[in-house]
């Protein structure tokens, strides 16, 4: 009796050992750490290497694509007086424009240079003030109004017995 018991805690120890061991490990291989420009910047020499996402302003004028490969593009982000040069080769939010907030991810080189590998762009919360001014918005035609489907209803013939 007191050794099935035995057998029982140890087994059970195992499998919750084994469970911490992969859930720690998971965590520790797909977290990332999230700075604004000026944050990493002051500390990039201990986070050179590591997966990262970064917070800035893309600076106007700094977009430049590759004449070559249209989906090779190398920006600037700014923060207050930090900035950063990021390269991005990938397909760009339709809303990635100069003076537009974004986060990129990916990972900081020893030059300095970020290479991301995800590019989003935040919606400026200006378009829901324009909104309730009775702006449209971005990807909405103006004049156009939804109308509800004109569905006609069916013609049923009277029941027959045979």
């Amino acid at each position: 009796m007191i050794n099935k018991k035995a057998k029982f805690i140890a087994g059970s120890v195992l499998i919750v050992a084994a469970i911490a061991y992969l859930i720690s490990a998971g965590i520790s291989t797909t977290s990332q750490y999230f700075f604004t420009v000026d944050e990493l910047l002051a500390q990039k020499a201990s986070y050179t290497g590591a997966g990262l996402k970064v917070k800035g302003t893309v600076v106007d004028g700094s977009i430049v694509r590759d004449p070559n490969d249209y989906l090779k593009v190398n920006f600037s982000i700014v923060e207050k007086t930090s900035n950063l040069k990021v390269v991005y080769e990938g397909v760009t939010p339709d809303m990635f424009a100069g003076g537009r907030e974004v986060v990129v991810e990916g990972t900081l080189t020893n030059d300095g240079v970020f290479h991301a590998n995800t590019l989003l762009t935040s919606c400026p919360s200006k378009y829901e003030a324009e909104k309730e001014a009775g702006k449209t918005h971005p990807g909405t035609l103006p004049g156009y109004e939804s109308k509800e489907p004109a569905l006609e209803t069916p013609k049923v013939s009277s029941k027959t017995t045979i």
